[in-house]
């Protein structure tokens, strides 16, 4: 059995058959970059990160993109309200972004385009469409053909007729039909602009992906994806224009992450709930929030609050304890014996669900649900006092490959500051001068199971990293 995901375009769950045996092709839609990003936007990042993962682990090579809209009315405007230009504008978020998703666990991708990079494939792709007849200008605006195209709407699975329903022209657009959608705007006075053979202006949104696309990873590519509120009309006007210049289907596979709500109100502007990450990893570590947004199924829509993220923290500290557990027990253990087949039969079933799960559309909520009951047993086997190094190293070892995917560090990073350690050689001290000798013990065996070794000398105590 191979991967199966759910394909927006046919609304089925289908086999994932590559255009190219073993490998990849992936775009994932990025921010516009005039704010910090929010939990909503967050969402994609990580989901699709930990998709990017899984099929890098199940042995794909996966070239992954992700643009920048860093020029558009929502930065333009931004950029007026702070008497800053759209550039310095855009290089701030664009920085703020890559930290947030870092520290959120996303992976760059192999290549961040931006629009303002992309200008002159943008420019040619709107050209060839108005030769193709597709595409029109009118007063310096260019305009897509929206029933020429024949298949638009296939996306969303709404047609032509019911879409004109809530449609109308807006004063002073010069369309041919209320369906056709802007590629290029004439600048305003004082709006950024680029050169064009229409005048002086800049891209619609949704021309951009198809030119970035198309640049970067070709006509037809393996999977789309991106947030639900993009599959319409983002998405749809991407198909529409590349397809019809390329003749050829623009994605084979259309993914779409569900809403994330707050205190169980849907994350809006007018509600002013927006939660920026930039706040939200203030309060809480953001591998807390990363496993909260793995820890459901990607479509699902998921209710963000405090409560939850501290459910997530507790959660996702059992099974770092485990883990640690089980490496403090590796490294003692001398017991080189055969392997313990019961404990190695659990051991694969519970990897073997893990896959199963991610194999079904990614069902991250599942998959989680079994590295939970891997470290159910791991502590059962830990209690035990078992000590077979096969046994521990196999552990080990599928939850190393259970974190990679998920994203989620297991290991231990943080090594102690010489003043953290001098601190608790004198309150071991302290300990023995009290006579509280299990005490005094204890502190011994935190320091060695954080590779510090103690030794105690008619001159005091030293200490040494091993």
């Amino acid at each position: 059995m191979g991967i199966k995901l759910y394909n927006t375009l046919n609304r089925k769950v289908e086999e994932f058959k590559p255009l190219e045996k073993g490998k990849v092709k992936m775009y994932v839609c990025g921010p516009t970059v005039y704010n910090y990003i929010h939990i909503g936007n967050a969402r994609p990042a990580v989901v699709f990160d930990m998709v990017r993962r899984y099929l890098q682990y199940r042995g794909y090579e996966v070239n992954y993109i992700s643009n920048f809209t860093d020029v558009d009315d929502k930065i333009i405007k931004a950029a007026e309200e702070m008497g800053e230009d759209v550039q310095t504008i855009s290089e701030r978020f664009i920085k703020a972004y890559h930290e947030d998703t870092s520290a959120l666990g996303v992976k760059e991708a192999d290549a961040h385009p931006r629009v303002t990079e992309t200008m002159p494939e943008i420019i040619s792709f709107i050209n060839r469409l108005v030769e193709k007849g597709y595409a029109y200008e009118a007063g310096g605006d260019v305009y897509f053909r929206t029933r020429k195209f024949k298949e638009y709407g296939k996306l969303s699975h709404q047609s032509v007729d019911d879409l004109q329903l809530g449609t109308r022209v807006e004063v002073g657009e010069k369309k041919e039909d209320p369906l056709d959608f802007v590629l290029w705007k004439t600048a305003k006075p004082g709006e950024i602009f680029w050169e064009s053979p229409w005048g002086n202006g800049r891209p619609g949104w949704h021309i951009e992906c198809s030119a970035m696309v198309k640049k970067y990873l070709g006509d037809t590519i393996d999977i789309h994806a991106g947030g639900q509120d993009l599959s319409f009309p983002h998405h749809e006007n991407e198909i529409a224009q590349s397809e019809a210049l390329n003749e050829k289907p623009m994605a084979n596979y259309w993914i779409h992450n569900g809403y994330i709500n707050i205190d169980n109100e849907k994350m809006s502007k007018s509600l002013g709930n927006f939660i920026l990450v930039h706040d939200i990893i203030k309060k809480f570590n953001p591998e807390v929030v990363r496993f909260f947004i793995v820890n459901a199924h990607y479509r699902s829509p998921i209710n963000f609050s405090d409560d939850q993220l501290v459910s997530a923290a507790n959660g996702l500290e059992r099974i770092k304890t485990t883990y640690s557990n089980l490496v403090h027990r590796f490294k003692k253990t001398a017991d080189l014996g055969d392997g313990e087949e019961k404990w190695l039969k659990e051991i694969n079933f519970y990897h073997s669900n893990f896959i199963k799960e991610m194999d079904n559309d990614f069902n991250s909520a599942n998959a989680v649900a079994a590295m939970f009951d891997l470290a159910k047993t791991a502590n059962h086997y830990l209690r035990e006092n078992h000590t077979n190094k096969d046994v521990l190293e196999n552990f080990l070892k599928r939850f190393d490959e259970m974190s990679f995917v998920l994203g989620i560090e297991l290991k231990e990073t943080e090594e102690l500051l010489d003043e953290d350690i001098e601190a608790l050689i004198q309150e071991r001290m302290d300990a023995r001068k009290n006579r509280d000798f299990a005490r005094a013990d204890e502190i011994r065996d935190e320091l060695k199971e954080k590779n510090i070794i103690l030794e105690d000398t008619p001159q005091g105590t030293r200490w040494k990293r091993v």
